[in-house]
């Protein structure tokens, strides 16, 4: 297709050059160009047209002149015309300006070398230019009803040898517009997907990077954003999530991901007609890619099976998903507005006795003494998985354990007051024995004979 489409490009720059005499061919070229890339053919004509208009004033026109093409594809007639600008006398530099100004060029020699468009930036005037200026008395007598600052739009002869230096110069600028306009098209087309899943074959695998074919344009899948432990091959077929979409020097660039949590639930949306359609809905998804993953779901119509939906006859549903990411676990729990009974369903495939509530997003779960490994999971990975999914601290401990625990502290609390009041006995049977040991002499302050002895 491309290797056609080329023939076609080429094809158009051959009948420009036969000075468009097979206008019916060129137009069908033209159209192809545009249907296959999805470019606009008005876009294509309008760069043809600028090119032609390029290449007159590049042999009859003079420096400075506005020149404009338009093209018939109907007859393949080109007609031009010269475009001036309208001013009055307040809005250019007078001849005694310019002469001050020529002056000034020792002390300010960008002034003399800056671009007329620029010399009436302070003072809002430019230069005059014959070329591309024209004067409002003047402009009247071709246009009564000519205002200041329009443009007056003058008709120029065609040349009868313009075709083949017009169609050259043409025949390059469609390539490149072709290519701009090709991009802004991929840009917005996947602009738009981003979020959404879509169906690539890698084409070519350069050091740890995978570039996939998705259609109009290449997508990157880093290795950031890779499965751990999954293999890729030139030829496969393989679904992937686009994060972002960024515009370049070298065109759009569409990065890619299988690792992103949200793939999960996009592909249960290509599987299950109930996700589609918002019957359930999925309310979390915690993943550790290529290893396991918990996905929380909810029904949002009466009598729908959220669970049973996920899973599908006979586990058609999930087994489809679970073999897209290459046998990936999945948990599918019930959401539920119940914090408790949520951490209770996120902790599965564990059975859960109880779950407590406590301050700072912090629960801890308490389950059977033989279900302690499975709550936990192989490094932690069950109990940590339920935590991202739920947003809650989980802390798993042993039931009877936490009932002993439970049972001790009772009892130490209740041991407590015996041991206070035999405290108590001790330290009042102390301080009996101490007064015992040292006798208080009571004396009578008013009593020298006393005061004296005492000293």
């Amino acid at each position: 297709m491309v290797t056609n489409l080329r023939i076609r490009i080429f094809a158009i720059g051959s009948l420009l050059v036969d000075l468009f005499m097979d206008i019916k061919n060129f137009t069908s070229a033209l159209s192809q160009i545009a249907e296959e890339k999805g470019i606009p053919a008005e876009k294509v004509i309008e760069t043809i047209e600028m090119a032609i208009a390029a290449a007159y004033k590049k042999d009859y026109g003079k420096k400075g002149q506005i020149i404009k093409a338009k093209f018939d594809t109907k007859t393949g007639d080109v007609k031009f015309w010269q475009v001036k600008q309208v001013l009055t006398e307040d809005m250019i530099y007078s001849d005694a300006e310019l002469l001050e100004m020529k002056a000034q060029a020792d002390e300010d020699e960008a002034k003399l070398h800056r671009p007329e468009e620029e010399l009436g930036d302070k003072e809002g005037k430019i230069r005059f230019n014959p070329e591309k200026h024209i004067m409002l008395a003047e402009a009247k007598k071709i246009n009564p009803k000519i205002k200041v600052g329009e443009d007056l739009e003058a008709s120029l002869e065609a040349q009868g040898d313009y075709g083949r230096i017009a169609a050259q110069t043409a025949k390059q600028v469609v390539l490149q517009r072709i290519r701009e306009a090709e991009r802004e098209v991929v840009f917005s087309e996947f602009k738009s997907k981003e979020g959404e899943i879509i169906s690539g074959i890698v084409q070519r695998i350069e050091g740890r990077t995978v570039f996939f074919d998705i259609g109009k344009t290449l997508g990157i899948l880093s290795q950031e954003e890779q499965v751990p432990r999954e293999f890729y091959r030139t030829g496969q077929r393989l679904k992937v999530y686009i994060i972002k979409v960024e515009e370049t020097s070298r065109g759009p660039v569409v990065f890619l991901s299988r690792a992103y949590p949200k793939i999960i639930s996009k592909l249960f949306e290509l599987e299950v007609p109930e996700v589609s359609s918002g019957a359930v809905a999925i309310k979390s998804v915690a993943r550790e890619p290529g290893s396991r993953s918990k996905i929380a779901v909810a029904s949002n119509v009466e009598g729908v099976d959220p669970i049973g939906s996920m899973v599908g006859q006979r586990g058609t549903r999930v087994t489809a998903v679970i073999n897209e990411l290459g046998g990936e676990k999945i948990d599918i729990i019930e959401w539920s507005e119940d914090p408790e009974a949520y951490i209770a369903h996120a902790m599965s495939p564990a059975k859960v006795v109880e779950v407590k509530v406590m301050p700072k997003n912090k629960a801890l779960v308490l389950v059977p003494e033989d279900q302690l490994s499975l709550a936990i999971g192989k490094d932690g990975q069950n109990v940590r998985l339920a935590a991202k999914l739920t947003g809650w601290k989980i802390d798993v401990r042993s039931f009877e354990r936490a009932e002993e625990e439970r049972q001790a502290a009772e009892k130490a609390k209740e041991e407590k007051p015996k041991k206070e009041v035999k405290k108590e006995v001790k330290k009042k049977k102390s301080a009996k024995k101490s007064e015992a040991r040292n006798p208080k002499s009571e004396t009578n302050p008013n009593d020298q004979s006393s005061k004296s002895k005492t000293v």
